[in-house]
């Protein structure tokens, strides 16, 4: 399987636009509207859009999933309504979308970075460059937003890490068209989950699938304390290097596969049966950020 026609990898130039952003003297809004004053160290608590066309990106994701958008960036000191833009889901805050124009970015980037919690994002990061991984953004105050770094681990995997200033969402389950899970796809499943665990606290555990592709020496799960946060596969692309995949939650994704193209997406990998359970498709938008989709509970 290949992924020529797809820009998942979060390459150098990506980075740069991320660093740009978070070194940019601005005040994006806190991640949830109502403060639970608790972080939940470990989860995937945000998810940013990095993307040319938010346009289209919008009514891509809003016809497909019922997504609402909302520009804020002229409050938040970026100085343009289109440059950072709120997404909203029968009205809750689930992600952003960064307009890497407004940034002043000359290189077509498209792509959907995760955003990792953790108590003390200072210590987070020293973690991470001590364990092998780098630094790409020291940490730096977003305001109502918290604190933020954005980071790299061994193998060249992006994410950012952010210390809430009010609190992390509560844990839920995911509605349809939510958020569902986050995994990274890496060519060394034992040297990433080493990294992890040592670098941000996670525990591992095998996922008995009983299956070739994803079997328990091809997939691990991350937990903080006894919650599942996140997975670790084998990287079914064999020419794409190491990166965080966000799934969203369907209930058909042949049903929404069937209307990708006509919303100016792609489809990279028709929907099909998956051996954790359940199915799963991967398309990318307008911009070309790919995104998983996969049914919830598995079967």
């Amino acid at each position: 399987m290949t992924a020529k026609k797809i820009k998942l990898l979060i390459t150098t130039s990506c980075a740069l636009v991320l660093v740009a952003c978070v070194t940019t003297n601005v005040n994006l809004p806190s991640i949830t509207e109502t403060p639970t004053g608790e972080r939940l160290p470990g989860k995937i608590v945000w998810h940013d859009l990095l993307t040319n066309d938010p346009a289209a990106s919008k009514r891509f994701y809003g016809e497909l999933f019922g997504w609402e958008f909302e520009g804020v960036s002229s409050l938040a000191g970026l100085g343009s309504d289109t440059a950072y833009t709120l997404i909203r889901h029968n009205g809750r805050l689930i992600g952003g979308m960064i307009d890497t124009k407004a940034l002043n970015n000359r290189t077509d980037i498209s792509q959907w970075v995760v955003v990792m919690s953790v108590e003390d994002v200072d210590a987070a990061a020293a973690s991470f460059a001590n364990n092998g991984g780098s630094v790409l953004t020291p940490p730096k105050d977003l305001q109502r937003r918290g604190r933020i770094a954005v980071v790299q681990d061994p193998a060249g995997a992006l994410l950012a890490l952010l210390e809430t200033k009010d609190g992390d969402p509560v844990d839920r389950e995911p509605e349809l068209g939510d958020f569902l899970w986050n995994e990274l796809w890496t060519v060394d499943v034992d040297g990433a989950t080493k990294f992890y665990s040592d670098a941000a606290g996670y525990d591992a555990a095998d996922w008995n699938t009983g299956g070739d592709e994803e079997s328990p020496a091809n997939y691990r799960l991350l937990k903080y304390g006894d919650k599942p946060r996140v997975g670790i596969l084998a990287n079914p692309f064999e020419d794409l290097d190491p990166v965080w995949v966000s799934y969203l939650r369907v209930e058909s994704p042949a049903a929404i596969t069937a209307r990708v193209e006509e919303l100016g997406g792609k489809v990279i990998v028709e929907a099909r049966p998956r051996a954790l359970g359940g199915e799963v498709a991967f398309i990318a938008g307008p911009s070309e950020a790919g995104i998983a989709l996969q049914t919830w509970p598995l079967k």
